[in-house]
């Protein structure tokens, strides 16, 4: 079974919430309203903010807010900022690892097809898509948070 890790789902459930609403939010809220535990918010903000999708503001009104509209952000986007590049197997051009079988395999090279086929669909999913599907759902709007009350 192919599946993204889980720190890679709670960042896409992070950005959601973070998507629904215009008003900066801290890591603590973030936490409060996702169900995650705050020092795992705390560190895919990080990545997040690394890979060019957050950005912060600090002081007593900071936290963090999109860097990129939620129509610009894919699911790929993500899944390259929690856990690198999107590759099936080691043997595609985007991994970082090497096989061992490397100079005598069959099928050499002929993953970068499949991977670039998912990539592909991976970039078609934006952040928008998973916002409006919540919805769908019936999930509570988020809370709007007075100035003072990150």
């Amino acid at each position: 079974m192919f599946k993204v890790n889980k720190l890679t789902d709670y960042a896409t459930v992070v950005l959601i919430e973070i998507a629904r609403s215009d008003v900066v939010r801290s890591s603590q809220h973030l936490s409060d309203r996702t169900g995650i535990p705050l020092p795992t918010v705390a560190k895919l903000m990080k990545s997040l903010a690394k890979g060019g999708l957050v950005t912060s503001q600090r002081g007593a009104g900071g936290g963090y807010t999109l860097l990129r509209k939620p129509a610009h952000i894919t699911v790929a986007d993500v899944i390259q900022a929690v856990e690198g590049p999107i590759a099936l197997t080691a043997c595609a051009d985007t991994s970082d690892e090497h096989c061992g079988i490397e100079s005598v395999c069959p099928v050499q090279g002929k993953w970068n097809k499949v991977n670039t086929a998912v990539r592909a669909a991976l970039g078609e999913v934006t952040l928008s898509d998973m916002v409006d599907d919540v919805s769908a759902f019936g999930i509570k709007p988020p809370v709007e948070l007075s100035a003072g009350a990150k």
